[in-house]
C-alpha cells in the first residue's frame, strides 16, 4: 500500500501500472476506440487490430473490453505470443471448455469448428482477444487468417482481435502477410496523451481513487510528466506515483516541478523509436486520432458499420448496439393515421431541396424517398411520427445498409427517410410510422424491437415540424 495515501486522502493508489478497469480513462478517444472494438465486435466486423507503443493503455482497453462484452458472448484471452498453430487452436479449444487434445493443426481446427457451431446454435458469440500479438511467430498470424474463414452462412464463427505494438503493423506490412491484412477490416490505434490530456487524466485517476480536494499536481508538474513521459500512460503513472511520494517526503500536499524531477531520476525509462516523441506533440497541434466530444459521437461510429449516429442538437447520442438478435423480434404493425380528405403538399422550394438528395443506385433508399415524398405530401401536421435518428452523415450507401439490417427488424414500408438541406450538404432523419396523435406515436414507441431501444432515442415529432425542416 502507497505510503501517501492517509496523507493525501486517497482510499487507494490512483497510479497502479497493473490494469484496473475502475480506473479506465474514456478520455483522449480512449471511450470512443472501446465503443468502436465493440461494435465491431458485435457485428461480424471480422478481424480487428489495435496497435500502440508500449505502456499506452492497449491491456487496459482489453480488459475493459472484455467485462463490458454482453453475458452472451464467450471471451477467450490469450495472453502467450508463442503458440504455434496447432497450440493457438488447442488454446481457445480449452478456453471455450474443449478437453486438451494434442491433434494436428487441421485435426483441431475441425474439432474447434464444430464446437463454434455449437456455440453459435445456443445464440452465443465467440471473441478472441490475443495480446502481444506483435510477437506471434508469422505460422500463427497465418493460422489466425484461417480461423478468421469459419462462419455460418450469414455470421462470423468468431471474432478476431489482435492487441500489439507498432512491431504489429510491421509484420502485417511483409508481403507473406496480405491476406491476413486483407481481412482486417478495423484498425485502432492508442496514441500518447498531449498535455492538456495529461492534466484531465491524472485529475480522473486522483479522484476515482478517493481525493477530493484542489489538484495537487501543479500545472508546472503536470507539464514535466507530459515531457518526460512522452505522454504514453504507463510512464505518467509512474511518474505520478513517485512524485507523489516524494511530495510526501516533503511533507507537502503539492506536487511541483522538483518533486518531478525527483521520480524522473529514480526512473529507466527505455528510449522510444524516434517517430513516438514526434507523435507526443503532434497530438497536441492535430489531434491525430482525438475524437472530441462530437467527433466521438460521429467521426469514428461513421466509419463504423452500423445505423448513422444522431447530431446532439437533435437528440442524444444513442447507446452502443447491442448484440444482434439471431432470431430479432418484429415490431407490431403501427395503427395507420385516419385517413385524411386534404393533401397538405410541401412548397415547391422543399421540393426542391428534397429531390435535390440522390440515392444513387441504392434501390431500397430509393423506394423508402419515394414513400417518404408521398407520406409528406398527404399526412395532416398533427399526426405524429417517431424520430429513430438524425444524422449528419448523409452518405447514401450506409443508409442502403442501415435499410437492409432495419428490414430484419421492422416493417420497411413504415419507415421514411427525410433528407435536410444544411446549405452546402444535407442531413438526414430518418423516422418510422404515421400516428394519429402524440400519444398513439408513444405507445407504438414502446413496442419497437428491444435493438431499438437500446440503440436510438426517440423522439416524437409532427408531421407539420418534418415538413417545416425540409
Amino acid at each position: 500500500m502507497a505510503l501517501y495515501l492517509e496523507h493525501f486522502g486517497l482510499n487507494e493508489a490512483p497510479f497502479r501500472i497493473t490494469p484496473h478497469t475502475e480506473f479506465f480513462y474514456d478520455g483522449a478517444d480512449r471511450g470512443a476506440t472501446l465503443e468502436g472494438l465493440m461494435y465491431a465486435i458485435l457485428h461480424d466486423e471480422g478481424i480487428v487490430k489495435l496497435s500502440g507503443e508500449i505502456g499506452s493503455g492497449k491491456t487496459t482497453l482489453c480488459r475493459v473490453l472484455m467485462e463490458r462484452l454482453p453475458a452472451e458472448v464467450e471471451t477467450v484471452f490469450l495472453a502467450n505470443p508463442s503458440y504455434s498453430r496447432a497450440e493457438i487452436l488447442h488454446a481457445i479449444a480449452e478456453e471455450l471448455g474443449r478437453p486438451p487434445t494434442d491433434g494436428p493443426a487441421a485435426s483441431a481446427l475441425r474439432d474447434l469448428q464444430g464446437h463454434l457451431i455449437e456455440l453459435y446454435g445456443r445464440g452465443r458469440r465467440v471473441v478472441v482477444l490475443i495480446d502481444e500479438a506483435h510477437a506471434m511467430p508469422d505460422e500463427t498470424l497465418e493460422q489466425v487468417r484461417l480461423l478468421s474463414n469459419l462462419e455460418s452462412s450469414r455470421h462470423k464463427l468468431l471474432q478476431i482481435v489482435l492487441f500489439g505494438q507498432p512491431e504489429l503493423d510491421q509484420s502485417l506490412a511483409k508481403a507473406s502477410m496480405r491476406q491476413l491484412k486483407d481481412r482486417i477490416t478495423h484498425s485502432f490505434r492508442t496514441r500518447p496523451l498531449a498535455e492538456d490530456e495529461v492534466a484531465k487524466y491524472v485529475a480522473f485517476r486522483m479522484r476515482a481513487a478517493g481525493y477530493r480536494g484542489a489538484d495537487v499536481f501543479s500545472p508546472a508538474a503536470i507539464g514535466a510528466i507530459a515531457r518526460h513521459s512522452s505522454g504514453l500512460t504507463r510512464r505518467i503513472n509512474v511518474l505520478c506515483d513517485k512524485s507523489l511520494l516524494a511530495a510526501f517526503a516533503a511533507n507537502t500536499r503539492s506536487v511541483t516541478p522538483r518533486h518531478v524531477r525527483a521520480a524522473v531520476a529514480d526512473s529507466e525509462f527505455a528510449p522510444l523509436s524516434a517517430a513516438q516523441p514526434r507523435l507526443a506533440r503532434a497530438a497536441a497541434a492535430i489531434a491525430l486520432f482525438a475524437l472530441g466530444a462530437a467527433v466521438a459521437a460521429g467521426t469514428l461510429w461513421l466509419m463504423q458499420e452500423r445505423a448513422p449516429e444522431p447530431l446532439p442538437v437533435a437528440a442524444p447520442a444513442p447507446r452502443t448496439p447491442p448484440v444482434e438478435e439471431i432470431k430479432p423480434p418484429v415490431a407490431a404493425e403501427p395503427a395507420p393515421a385516419p385517413p385524411n380528405p386534404i393533401a397538405v403538399p410541401l412548397a415547391q422550394e422543399q421540393l426542391r431541396r428534397f429531390a435535390g438528395y440522390g440515392a444513387g443506385a441504392n434501390r431500397l433508399l430509393r423506394e423508402r424517398l419515394a414513400a417518404t415524398r408521398e407520406r409528406l405530401l398527404s399526412e395532416p401536421d398533427a399526426s405524429f411520427s417517431i424520430e429513430l435518428f438524425f444524422t449528419e452523415n448523409s452518405d447514401a450507401a450506409r443508409t442502403e445498409r442501415f435499410l437492409v439490417r432495419a428490414r430484419e427488424l421492422v416493417p420497411l414500408a413504415e419507415l421514411y427517410v427525410i433528407p435536410v438541406d444544411a446549405g452546402s450538404r444535407y442531413f438526414l432523419r430518418v423516422v418510422y410510422g404515421a400516428y394519429a396523435d402524440r400519444a398513439a406515436a408513444a405507445e407504438a414507441a414502446r413496442r419497437l424491437p428491444p435493438k431499438y431501444q437500446n440503440a436510438f432515442q426517440f423522439v416524437l415529432r409532427s408531421f407539420g415540424e418534418l415538413r417545416s425542416a425540409i
